[in-house]
């Protein structure tokens, strides 16, 4: 019976590569964490600290470059991220050398609700606590509003967040109990009666042709109310 040295070679040299291999992993595995790096994505004021971020990141307890990559768990890790208030995503990744990044999107303010329980609305209509660490300008809420349903808050703070002459010159929102919106702007004495937001991008418009010919006649502080709740039509009333 002849040997076949070719398959005895091949045999020996990939026991070799997987025993190579599986001593890198394991070294690699048993490396600790040696560079932690927290980036945040878009550009945007933090109203989440690098500290606080390093909190939610540590793990039994134990800092992040103390503990051995292969028992960091990422996913779970990435859990503790999004669980924030504060964070509309976290991505984390871990390369060879032990270099950690964790890149963290904040949620978006686009309206801060003014009441004993104050918070903002963020930009996909949710719950957005305050920071301490940054404030942002965006209008304010007031007046009928429940945490359990912003539908008619956000619809119209991201109307407003979406228009340049709205964000620029829109300083308020009022819901009053019949879900009906008022708006206050930058510099004027004058309420703004949206009503019900059926019709709102006609509403904004006429608005907006209302501001540019009162500007125009320098009359806005004429006016104590400007009433756009009729379709076709801008009802003002002088003071």
């Amino acid at each position: 019976m002849r040997i076949n040295w070719n398959y005895i070679k091949g045999a020996v040299l990939l026991g070799v590569v997987v025993f190579l291999f599986a001593f890198s992993s394991a070294k690699n595995g048993s490396r600790k964490v040696k560079k932690t790096t927290i980036e945040f994505v878009e550009e945007q004021k933090p109203f989440i600290t690098h500290e606080t971020v390093s909190k939610l990141l540590i793990q039994n307890q134990q800092p992040l470059a103390s503990v051995p990559k292969e028992t960091l768990d990422l996913n779970a890790l990435e859990f503790a991220l999004d669980s924030n208030a504060m964070i509309e995503k976290a991505e984390i990744s871990l390369n060879v050398n032990g270099g950690f990044l964790a890149k963290i999107k904040q949620k978006k303010p686009i309206a801060r609700v003014l009441n004993s329980d104050s918070y903002y609305i963020d930009s996909k209509g949710g719950y957005m606590p305050l920071s301490s660490n940054y404030t942002a300008r965006v209008p304010i809420v007031t007046g009928e509003v429940s945490k359990k349903d912003l539908s008619t808050i956000f619809t119209i703070a991201r109307r407003i967040e979406d228009d340049e002459f709205l964000k620029k010159n829109v300083v308020e929102i009022h819901q009053n109990k019949d879900r009906s919106i008022d708006l206050k702007l930058r510099q004027c004495k004058f309420n703004v009666q949206i009503g019900k937001l059926e019709y709102l991008d006609k509403k904004i418009n006429n608005l907006k042709a209302f501001y540019i010919k009162a500007m125009k006649d320098k009359s806005l502080k004429k006016y104590s109310k400007v009433n756009l709740q009729f379709e076709n039509q801008v009802v003002c009333t002088k003071v």
